[in-house]
């Protein structure tokens, strides 16, 4: 079995004595040691207590069920297609009832050639289960979604195929509870049943919703008993597009059993595993849910009005041939483009399956709908200037309906739509007769790149910022090529990355996985990752791609013509209500359109913006703050442009010069030694380090590192070596030994130059593999013990290890010596030569990177074409999607695996001088990006698979970075590019180089509780002690007193 069931497998061991626990979390890297996963999986506490034998009890309904009660397990499913993936759901979730019960039968109808329907399985399945199985069954019924059209709610033959199966289910079996699943996968893009083109995530979310809608009402209608019943599972469960299906089925049957049990437990990014509680020991019915009222029921706001405070609503005394002298009366069309919010999906929805409809009229910046007493939009306002304003839309429709009109918006746009939506725009103004196209003055609003950032992690190239601002431009170059007296707002890109805390509380009903299919990549990265950290810059990069395209002033040509960027969704602060959550009344039922309050607040807030000075405009949304209208003045009766705002444009951004080091800057100012030479590795500060030393391959050894052609690529340039490079200084050559040669000018066995003559304690070798490395021990322990300029047995010592690559390129080719189990035994024998015969000594071992993002680098020449392929075979020759590809994924994570475990099993914690840590910046391996989202080469040799100077100095830099982070809390991906100044600096509080030990925080206040409680312990034990001393002299005096007595007596 793959990892995914290989891991729940292991997980699912149980035996006597288990405790009883809410919920298990099996997320041990979070708090584990790097290499101490699989101990800590192996010592884990079971997952759910041991359930009373079978005979003890047995239940009497159907409500009051629990796992070791079911002695049977099977399923159903309406999909043939589908039932691949559904069996390795089912088996999963097999596992973990056979925690409860090992003796479960489980299985499925076993399907003839011919498909039969699932009324014809459910019969066969009923009676099977009737002469067959005794006791209480439980039956997982499949409903698949991948038959029906993404754009089409029309869910009826579904819906009566189940009710069907389900009524055959209820009158012939007894004793029997059912979970109905709806199950959607996204492996399947193409449908002949669809007559419309739509496919878009909104029509996928929603078409879920209604499935289930629609099935909750089958399993209303049914007319249940005491032994028999059916349950809906809340959450649909979603197979994304993923290379690893073992483990995507795994993390979908937890969240089948979650919701399977009473507990009111959110599946979550985590793998946790609950289980039945002492007071909700029972599998899920209708009757004994917990009936919770927490969720947030969303109510509309019966009043949206704004009120106009403004008195001079007349337009100028004749029409303006300037657009710098535009007066809000004097504007007569109005139009738009965009996607979902434009198109005003869900602004009056009450439910989930409205979201998708499309409330024009209602839109923020286009919508016509009533007037300003009872709706507040941008033409409902301008309608206050100038009662004649046309253009905008009303109503609910797609936008080729009538009354869309100039809202030519659509749901799902991105800015690579632009250019259809304005070209449509264009012909619409130019043939409609309501609109004199020449000498109207036109409002033209454009907001666009939401549904781009949602999608950036499927293609960083497509969806770069430089390439979505390009497709912007080229649709404003359309408007300001052809259309005379217009202003364009450009509103820039909403800051959406708050929207998550809507999702990260429970209690408001969030659907959270309808979100995950609309805006993926918004919403399913963890806190704190690096592709939530990638999304903010990318979220940050559109918005200044549009700063600067408008900046630029080509479109300032002549005065007709406009275009202003309203910043007012720069920053974004969450309404709350008054308990501190976030207040959802502002967003429509889906938790991330917006609802008719937030399209309000946009609205008066794009009103402002258009009447505030360019370069002074309001740049945050704070929903909470409210918005007051603002009003044209005699001193600016204008809307603002960069004219009339005196505002200066300030052009494209100069160009850089041309790099001639990839030096770096250095601000540390505590870089002084230790008051005495420490007698421990976990007290070493970087200036105590007296020697470098390094041992690897031709990544170490600077294999072609400054090459500029194929005939220099054979040159090792070991001075600029990442790890021991020590070629003129740090402000012009980055390395980890220029970097320590900051806090310590006398540092010894740094590299320089070329070849191997001034290699100092280097070791490393071009091409050697991992067993080649306790060779390099021994010549480095011999030349090290050799040489005078070294006091081996004080000067302390930081040896850096990388080895693997190419065992890892040419495993395939002998797979018995470049096994993991041998990268094993060669990394543990050089260690334990360096534990050995290194005294003061830290030993960095950098864990290999993936590889597998090698066949991104591409260039076009030869040396990419020729001789990266033959330098790593292994992971560049195999097809996206063999096996040998996936086998090859495998071993490299193995590899990072068993480097932990060496390093952190505790074999050379013995030593109080000695430590190994393992430095993980390569574990999570990051392809450095250029502007237009590509792979950059310049991180590259002439190969394009060794790394170039460059590439050594930012593997330098976050190298020296993880040294100073604890174990544990390490960056655990590559931070490239890092700039100049990305070096980071011992703090006063930890002045150490981190290790194992080390990484052990103990608060102040544990401290001083843990000496006052010594304190107590040392009292009560010496009390303790004179109590019994003195109990034992007071028994001493009665006995001797006593026998003085009797031998009184006696004479």
């Amino acid at each position: 079995m793959m990892a995914g069931s290989t891991l729940l497998t292991r997980l699912l061991l149980v035996g006597a004595g288990l405790l009883l626990t809410d919920t298990v979390n099996i997320n041990t890297l979070d708090n584990q040691l790097p290499g101490e996963t699989y101990q800590a999986e192996s010592h884990m506490p079971f997952l759910c207590s041991s359930p009373p034998p079978l005979a003890a009890f047995t239940a009497s309904s159907v409500h009051a069920v629990r796992p070791a009660d079911v002695s049977a397990l099977y399923w159903l499913s309406t999909s043939l297609s589908s039932r691949d993936v559904t069996s390795k759901i089912f088996r999963r979730v097999a596992e973990l009832l056979s925690m409860f019960n090992p003796a479960v039968v489980t299985g499925n109808v076993e399907f003839p050639s011919q498909p039969w329907s699932l009324q014809q399985e459910a019969e066969k399945l009923s009676l099977f289960l009737s002469d067959q199985v005794s006791g209480w069954k439980l039956v997982l019924l499949f409903v698949s979604t991948r038959q029906t059209c993404a754009c089409s709610t029309h869910v009826d033959p579904i819906e009566r195929e189940v009710e069907g199966a389900l009524q055959i289910l209820q009158e012939q079996l007894h004793q029997t509870l059912l979970h109905v699943v709806v199950f959607s996968s996204n492996q399947q893009k193409d449908n002949s049943m669809c007559t419309r083109p739509e496919n878009t995530k909104l029509c996928e979310a929603t078409r879920l919703q209604k499935m289930q809608y629609s099935l909750s009402n089958v399993l209303a209608r049914a007319k249940w008993h005491h032994n028999v019943t059916a349950v809906l599972q809340p959450i649909p469960l979603i197979l994304e597009d993923t290379s690893d299906l073992e483990e995507m089925s795994s993390k979908l049957a937890v969240q089948l059993w979650t919701n399977m049990l009473q507990t009111t437990s959110t599946p979550s990014e985590d793998v946790t595993i609950p289980c039945p509680t002492q007071d909700r020991p029972f599998l899920r019915t209708q009757l004994n849910s917990p009936k919770g009222n927490s969720r947030a029921i969303w109510q509309t706001d019966p009043d949206m009005g704004t009120k106009i405070p403004c008195k001079d609503c007349h337009p100028s005394p004749t029409p303006p041939n300037s657009v710098h002298e535009l007066r809000p009366a004097d504007v007569k069309v109005v139009a738009a483009v965009g996607d979902s919010l434009t198109a005003g999906n869900g602004v009056g929805a009450d439910n989930l399956l409205l979201v998708i409809n499309e409330y024009r009229g209602l839109s923020w910046s286009i919508g016509g709908d009533e007037n300003i007493t009872t709706v507040t939009t941008l033409p409902n306002i301008l309608r206050e200037f100038n009662p004649s304003l046309t253009g905008f839309s009303q109503g609910i429709g797609k936008q080729d309906s009538p009354a869309a009109f100039l809202n030519q918006a659509v749901a799902g746009a991105k800015s690579g739509d632009m250019v259809e939506q304005v070209r449509t725009l264009v012909d619409m103004m130019k043939n409609d007769t309501r609109i004199d196209f020449h000498n109207d003055w036109k409002v033209i609003t454009m907001f666009i790149g939401g549904n781009d950032l949602c999608d950036f992690c499927t293609d960083t190239v497509i969806f770069s910022p430089r390439n979505v601002a390009e497709r912007i431009r080229r649709a404003l170059d359309i408007l300001h090529h052809e259309v005379p007296r217009a202003l364009v707002n450009l509103v820039e890109l909403l800051n959406i990355i708050p929207l998550r805390d809507l999702h990260k509380d429970n209690s408001l009903g969030c659907p959270t996985w309808f979100v995950r299919i609309v805006c993926p990549c918004v919403l399913k990265p963890k806190d704190g990752s690096f592709e939530l950290r990638k999304m903010k810059e990318f979220s940050r990069a559109y918005q200044h791609a549009m700063r600067q395209l408008v900046d630029s002033g080509r479109y300032d040509t002549h005065d007709n013509f406009t275009v202003v960027l309203q910043p007012f969704f720069r920053e974004v602060f969450l309404p709350t209500l008054p308990d501190g959550r976030p207040d959802r009344s502002y967003f429509s039922p889906d938790c991330f359109h917006l609802s008719q309050r937030g399209h309000t607040l946009m609205a008066r807030a794009l009103w402002n913006n258009m009447l505030e000075p360019v370069g002074n405009k309001t740049s945050t949304q704070d929903f909470m703050a409210g918005n007051d209208l603002k009003c044209p003045s005699e001193a600016a009766p204008f809307l603002r442009t960069a004219v009339n705002s005196n505002y200066t444009f300030p052009g494209p951004p100069p160009t850089p010069a041309p790099v001639t080091n990839w030096g770096s800057d250095f601000s540390c100012l505590n870089t002084g030694p230790s008051d005495s030479a420490p007698t421990s590795a976990h007290k070493v500060r970087p200036a105590d380090i007296k020697v470098v030393a390094a041992l690897g391959d031709s990544v170490t050894a600077g294999f072609g590192a400054k090459a500029k052609n194929l005939l220099q690529l054979r040159t090792e340039y070991r001075g600029v070596s990442w790890s021991i490079g020590g070629d003129k200084n740090l402000e012009t050559v980055t390395t980890l030994a220029n970097i320590l040669r900051k806090f310590n000018p006398d540092l010894k066995g740094a590299s320089k130059g070329q070849g191997k003559k001034r290699s100092g304690f280097n070791m490393s070798a071009s091409g050697a593999k991992v067993s080649g490395i306790p060779g390099q021990v021994r010549r480095l322990i011999d030349m090290m013990k050799n040489d005078t300029t070294v006091d081996f047995a004080n000067d302390w010592k930081l040896v850096t290890l990388f080895i693997g690559g190419n065992d890892l390129c040419q495993f395939c080719n002998d797979r018995a010596s470049l096994s993991p189990q041998n990268y094993t035994h060669h990394l543990m024998t050089s260690l334990d030569m360096l534990y050995k015969e290194f005294p003061r000594t830290i030993v960095n071992i950098l864990e290999i990177l993936q590889l597998e993002g090698l066949r991104r680098i591409k260039r076009d020449s030869l040396g990419c074409n020729m001789i990266q392929p033959l330098a790593c075979p292994c992971f560049l020759l195999p097809g996206e999607d063999s096996l040998e590809f996936a086998e090859a994924k495998r071993i490299n994570r193995e590899v990072q695996i068993e480097t932990e475990k060496v390093a952190y099993g505790g074999r050379y914690d013995d030593r109080e001088d000695f430590a190994v840590v393992v430095q993980p910046f390569f574990k999570n391996t990051i392809i450095p990006l250029n502007a237009d989202g590509r792979p950059d080469v310049t991180y590259f040799t002439e190969d394009c698979f060794h790394f170039s100077e460059r590439g050594h100095a930012e593997m330098a830099v976050a190298m020296w970075n993880n040294m100073l982070e604890p174990v544990g809390k390490k960056q655990t991906y590559n931070n490239f590019p890092s700039g100049r100044d990305g070096i980071k600096c011992p703090t006063e509080e930890h002045p150490y180089i981190f290790t194992k030990i080390n990484s052990v925080h103990v608060p102040v206040w544990l401290i001083a509780v843990l000496t006052i409680s010594g304190l107590l312990l040392g009292w009560a034990l010496t009390w303790l002690i004179l109590s019994c001393r003195g109990k034992r002299n007071n028994r001493r005096m009665t006995t001797a007193t006593t026998a003085v007595q009797m031998k009184a007596s006696v004479f």
